[in-house]
């Protein structure tokens, strides 16, 4: 079973030999890439970060306002390392065309990955198909909305995949070219252990590298699998996930410990717990107005499990203020109604989560 924590926010983990899918998007989603010497400039660091700080670079792709890159990190130095690379690129971005003042959009976003597991595989597929995720190839903001709304297209015309396909084949700035075959490596890229996960020889992994990552193409790109890689917190297994936790809890301390857990919560699971409390399904409930059950739902994915009334009203398929109504009439009821104070308490404790303020 494979599981995605979806999550607004995203915890910093330097774990030793942990693996991560790392993004970092210009201030205001400017163009961080002007020409070609600023995407080769940057790939120059990418290869000096592996060898200066001991990083293993899995895969990267350069896009106009963003960069991706999945790395592993024997030492546990992700920030370290990251830090520096995004201040040395900043700093001579700045000095060659003229600019100063903030470059990157805060700080880089960074997503734990199942290293042992297919997602890491998963991860590099994506990140090498992020040239083709444009509107001008029908893989725009907006037919991937609809995608997500549930307007499921048909297979994509020959025609749209062989454009596609090309786009992807000539890109240059990505580790794609040299995952499949088309350029010599670099020394500091290593490909062997994704290419073990789709072959058995060496020999065999460029060609087989390439069906797979082509099969998306040739499927239609699947949006949801590509949404949830950057929106999640977490990717791999249920035991992945559960181990990502125990770790940040001891990390933390017991002071902060409920708040870090907290970021690792679904919505799936606060679902459950409540349907558990409550002794009926999610559906019987989920759409009647003024509804405790319903109502306590998007109190504890609110309160309890850092998500945005956004992403509630998303998951929920309620109305943006249906939700924020909801949350705000159930922290008052909680300071007035024991039994449902009672009902809430059991629910964080089913949870995990120690704390049990409304």
């Amino acid at each position: 079973m494979w599981y995605v924590a979806d999550m607004a926010r995203h915890l910093r983990c330097n774990a030793r030999g942990g693996w991560y899918h790392i993004t970092t998007r210009g201030v205001g989603r400017r163009e961080i890439f002007e020409d070609d010497r600023d995407r080769e400039h940057f790939v120059e660091l990418v290869g000096e970060l592996a060898v200066r700080y001991g990083v293993v670079l899995h895969a990267y792709v350069l896009m106009g306002n963003h960069y991706h890159v999945l790395i592993e990190t024997p030492e546990g130095n992700a920030s370290r390392a990251l830090q520096w690379m995004n201040v040395s690129y900043a700093n001579w971005f700045n000095a060659r065309h003229g600019r100063s003042g903030q470059f990157f959009q805060g700080r880089y976003r960074s997503i734990p990955v199942d290293g042992e597991g297919a997602w890491a595989l998963t991860c590099s597929v994506y990140l090498h198909l992020n040239p083709v995720r444009i509107q001008a190839l029908g893989l725009g903001k907006s037919a991937r909305a609809a995608e997500r709304a549930g307007a499921m297209p048909g297979p994509p015309e020959r025609e749209t995949i062989e454009r596609r396909l090309a786009v992807l084949r000539q890109y240059r700035w990505s580790s794609y070219p040299a995952y499949v075959g088309y350029t010599a490596p670099p020394a500091w890229l290593t490909r062997e252990v994704l290419w073990k996960r789709v072959a058995r020889k060496v020999e065999e992994a460029p060609a087989a590298y390439r069906r797979w990552t082509e099969a998306y193409i040739r499927q239609g790109v699947a949006e949801s699998t590509g949404s949830r890689l950057t929106e999640a917190l977490a990717i791999g297994s249920t035991a992945f996930v559960e181990k990502l936790r125990r770790r940040m809890s001891a990390l933390t301390g017991s002071r902060t410990n409920a708040r870090a857990w907290r970021r690792l919560l679904s919505f799936r699971e606060v679902v459950q717990a409540v349907e558990a409390e409550a002794g009926a399904p999610w559906l019987s409930f989920a759409h009647r107005r003024g509804d405790w059950r319903r109502d306590l739902v998007l109190h504890v994915g609110r309160m309890h499990g850092g998500m945005t009334l956004a992403e509630l009203a998303a998951r929920a398929e309620t109305p943006l203020d249906t939700v924020a109504k909801a949350v705000r009439r159930t922290r008052t009821r909680l300071t007035k109604d024991r039994r449902l104070r009672a009902s809430h308490t059991r629910i964080l404790r089913a949870l995990g989560d120690s704390s049990e303020a409304p």
